[in-house]
């Protein structure tokens, strides 16, 4: 669960720290306080987008952190898979920003945007006030159904994929392999001038680096020649040289080493120097006989590595690229040579492929279809307790004329909120307040098969009211026993089921405005209601309303629990 969120300079925020609680949590507060700002903060740590507005003005950066408690056995394994090790059952994901850049980090370690989403879809949903809007897109609506039946459908879809990739390799290589006659003998003709010229080439392997190699060494030869020769001169046996200047110091030491120890060592470091000179005027002797720098070499070794470099410059980078690429043409020129037999062949792969593609979209269309009819069923439920009493509601499916990786699905909720209607589209007939809870109610079922710990809500209540939010509620606090729940909500009979509530306040310091967040005493949390409830003067019926409804949701928290 999200245990700790750390803000600080973004938006009205200065600096907030708050402690969450398993089960309901509830955020309220009036319009504008900043409650948006808080899951918007959430979104930031998670790798979301970065509005230039969002870092306070003058503020040097803006940072957020989050703290997880994470004590589940399988998510453990799962995050030291992706290399992430928990320190005493915490994860801390934290982004800091500046200047329009950001660092993130997972427990201190700074990591890609790219980790820091794929770690947050482990650990966290966020569903957004205008979240709902996304049911009116017909292309989600088969991923809600995959995401509820994903533990019968991953290995079929995995297999679908895989199928589907064999699929359209094989149906572009046969719309490729379309050639006329003219166009096939133009390639042949093509193909054999490319290869002949490799082949004639005579190429080996690695042999590009000893040519550029060799022909720097004979581009500088005299050069190299009157080097090697002076350094030879300078240490021969010549008169005055290294050789004879060292014989002659080791002929004096040797004649009163005898008389300190430290004079035998001295002659005994000379002695090796000696021999390792005479090692390397022997070699560096060798080097002058055995190399010449004639004329008709270097230009036989320029005229190879311009040869090498224009086929480099057609065929491949190196040597070994340009004769795995003759051997490409080679392969490409026998199917051609026999093209019927090559047509033939590719007609008969793509239909095999085909087929596959075919069968693993059946297997997935009927898992869907026999999921669809007990997901529904399930919404069904779950929107009769939120006061759509006589609702039907069914998934159509179409069959698309095209496979792709995800098969030839194309389905659509439907639904029918009142007797004797048909079924429409959900964008034909329902209201925002109907699309809060038809979302919700899709929550609800789908977080029996979600194993993210932590599901946010921001005012995704919006448009309901009376008997309505009070299901709503009930509904929350049903998802709050099996989830940790995070809800920023503007109705009092959400907020009165909490199991914690905290408050975001604005106010103005230094003539600067700024947003807090704090946790409510039980006292403090009927205050609250009483606002909500009452607006801007606070009555003692009002008062007494709150405290009420406090205790109805205490009671009715009591009886949904014993069920």
């Amino acid at each position: 669960m999200l245990q700790n969120l750390y803000v600080k300079n973004l938006a009205l925020i200065d600096e907030a720290e708050v402690e969450f609680q398993p089960g309901l949590n509830i955020m309220t507060g009036e319009t504008g306080a900043g409650k948006s700002i808080i899951i918007g903060s959430v979104s930031l740590a998670l790798g979301g987008k970065l509005p230039k507005e969002m870092i306070r003005k003058n503020a040097p950066y803006g940072f957020v952190e989050l703290t997880f408690s994470i004590t589940d056995e399988k998510l453990k394994q799962t995050l030291q898979t992706m290399d992430i090790f928990l320190e005493d059952d915490c994860l801390i994901l934290s982004r800091r920003m500046t200047n329009g850049r950001s660092v993130s980090k997972i427990n201190g370690e700074s990591v890609p945007a790219s980790k820091v989403k794929e770690v947050a879809g482990l650990l966290i949903d966020i569903h957004g006030q205008h979240e709902h809007q996304s049911l009116l897109v017909k292309k989600n609506h088969l991923n809600i159904l995959d995401a509820y039946a994903k533990n019968r459908l991953q290995k079929e879809k995995d297999l679908l994929k895989d199928a589907f990739e064999i699929y359209k390799k094989c149906k572009k290589e046969l719309e490729e392999a379309s050639l006329d006659a003219a166009e096939r003998e133009r390639e042949i003709s093509f193909l054999e001038y490319e290869i002949n010229e490799i082949e004639e080439a005579a190429l080996l392997s690695g042999e590009d680096d000893q040519l550029e190699a060799d022909y720097r060494r004979l581009l500088h030869g005299q050069k190299i020649m009157e080097a090697v020769s002076g350094a030879y001169e300078k240490t021969s046996e010549g008169f005055g040289s290294a050789t004879e200047q060292i014989s002659h110091a080791l002929k004096n030491l040797s004649g009163v080493s005898e008389y300190d120890e430290t004079l035998a060592g001295f002659e005994n470091q000379l002695t090796e120097i000696d021999n390792l000179l005479n090692d390397f005027n022997r070699e560096i002797a060798d080097y002058i006989s055995d190399t010449s720098f004639d004329e008709e070499t270097f230009a036989e070794t320029e005229r190879r590595l311009d040869l090498v470099n224009h086929l480099k410059a057609k065929y491949g980078s190196t040597v070994d690229e340009i004769l795995k690429e003759c051997g490409r043409k080679k392969e490409r020129l026998e199917k051609l040579a026999d093209y019927d037999a090559y047509l033939n062949r590719l007609q008969q792969e793509f239909k095999t492929s085909e087929q596959e593609v075919k069968r693993y979209s059946d297997l997935v269309s009927d898992i869907r279809k026999e999921a669809a009819g007990e997901l529904t069923q399930a919404i069904i439920s779950q929107l009769k307790d939120l006061n759509f009493p006589d609702v039907s509601f069914s998934m159509d499916f179409k069959k698309m004329d095209r496979f792709t990786a995800n098969g030839y699905d194309d389905a659509e909720f439907l639904i029918s909120a009142n007797p004797g209607e048909p079924q429409k589209s959900l964008e034909k007939i329902a209201s925002g307040g109907e699309l809060s809870r038809i979302m919700l109610a899709m929550k609800s079922v789908l977080a029996d098969t979600d194993a993210v710990g932590t599901l946010i809500f921001d005012e995704i209540d919006t448009g309901i009211s009376g008997r309505t939010a009070q299901m709503v509620s009930e509904k929350m606090n049903a998802l709050g026993r099996s989830h940790q729940i995070i809800c920023i909500t503007h109705l009092p009979q959400i907020a009165a089921m909490a199991d914690s509530h905290y408050v975001i306040e604005k106010s103005v310091e230094n003539q600067t405005t700024i947003s807090t967040i704090r946790p409510l005493s039980q006292q403090e949390s009927i205050g609250e209601l009483a606002r909500m409830l009452g607006g801007v003067k606070i009555t003692d019926t009002v008062y007494k309303s709150a405290e009420e409804m406090k205790e109805l949701a205490a009671n009715t928290k009591k009886t949904l629990g014993e069920r």
